[in-house]
């Protein structure tokens, strides 16, 4: 339905920031709400942060709330996840998602039931 393509991790200092972008082929992802999910070592995928078509609306994990801003730029057709004051806690693989439904990925934020996954990418924070 449309493909997902995870950038922009890497190895950054506790306290710093970086940005992951999320882009898509075969569709156009502006006609999805997105959401981004990461999972840490040895530990299983949680949810981040979800926004709607548009933006309008935006959804936040408790743990990342003040730090990570999720962001969509419709002209791109690109969404965002800015993460400032990164912790080693943050350590994860990062992926967006993508589904129709905001129900499914802001209320519901199911792992095995969304329209697309991207393959992941790699967040590492040092202390």
């Amino acid at each position: 339905q449309v493909q997902l393509v995870e950038s922009g991790g890497g190895l950054v200092q506790a306290g710093g920031s970086l940005s992951l972008s999320c882009a898509a082929s075969e569709d156009t992802l502006s006609r999805y709400c997105v959401g981004w999910f990461r999972q840490p070592p040895g530990k299983g995928r949680e949810f981040v942060a979800a926004i709607s078509w548009t933006g309008y609306s935006t959804v936040y994990a408790d743990s990342v709330l003040g730090r990570f801003t999720i962001s969509r730029d419709n002209a791109k057709d690109t969404v965002s996840l800015q993460m400032n004051s990164l912790k080693p806690e943050d350590t994860a693989v990062y992926y967006c998602a993508a589904d129709q439904t905001w129900v499914n990925i802001a209320i519901t934020r199911g792992n095995d039931t969304l329209d697309a996954w991207g393959q992941g990418t790699l967040v590492t924070v040092s202390s």
